[in-house]
């Protein structure tokens, strides 16, 4: 079992997952709950049921999926929606997350939690290692990657904590604009820094 848990975060289209596969490239385990959250709306889980009950079936994919995408235009434009999924899914992803970070082997671990500060998931964690990136940056990649709009992606945005805010939170920061080899190196001297913290408990 890893003693020493960082919690890794950053706005979306921040890096978090490029930064994840960084770290475990170098032997160590990656607990990630984006990917806990898609595992739980897996067709005939009981999350999906409780989420097409409440949002609708227009929602759903021909082959019984859900529609992240559509589900997500709804709920950012609809606070009381956005925490109503919250409300059916963190309490599942915080257990999921806590059983799978007591089974990680090795030194430390890392939980990625995209919102880590807003969610009240910091009390799982040792450390805060934040992503950062200009919200410029993180505009380009969204609307790039997820084939949204850009009104959609600033409301995504606006729902999570500021740029300000989780760095006032961090304690220590990864800067992602300057390309993968910067992006490496930095990760390499937080792995030294996490191996020996790690070795400290």
């Amino acid at each position: 079992m890893s003693r020493y848990i960082i919690g890794l975060t950053g706005g979306i289209g921040s890096g978090k997952s490029t930064v994840a596969a960084g770290f475990a490239a170098r032997g160590i385990t990656i607990v990630d709950t984006d990917v806990i959250a898609r595992e739980l709306v897996a067709p005939g889980s009981a999350a999906l049921a409780e989420i097409i009950d409440a949002f609708g079936r227009e929602h759903l994919n021909p082959d019984g999926s859900l529609n992240r995408a559509s589900l997500r235009q709804r709920v950012f434009q609809d606070d009381a929606a956005r925490k109503h999924l919250e409300a059916i899914l963190h309490p599942r992803i915080r257990g999921i997350t806590a059983e799978r970070l007591a089974a990680a082997a090795g030194p430390y671990a890392i939980a990625v939690i995209p919102l880590l500060i807003e969610s009240g998931l910091g009390d799982m964690v040792d450390r805060v290692l934040v992503v950062d990136c200009p919200e410029d940056t993180q505009l380009a990649r969204v609307t790039a990657r997820d084939a949204l709009d850009a009104g959609t992606v600033r409301r995504i945005m606006a729902a999570q904590v500021g740029r300000a805010e989780r760095l006032r939170h961090a304690d220590d920061v990864i800067l992602n604009e300057n390309g993968p080899e910067a992006l490496a190196r930095q990760i390499e001297v937080l792995d030294r820094h996490y191996r020996e913290l790690a070795g400290e408990v």
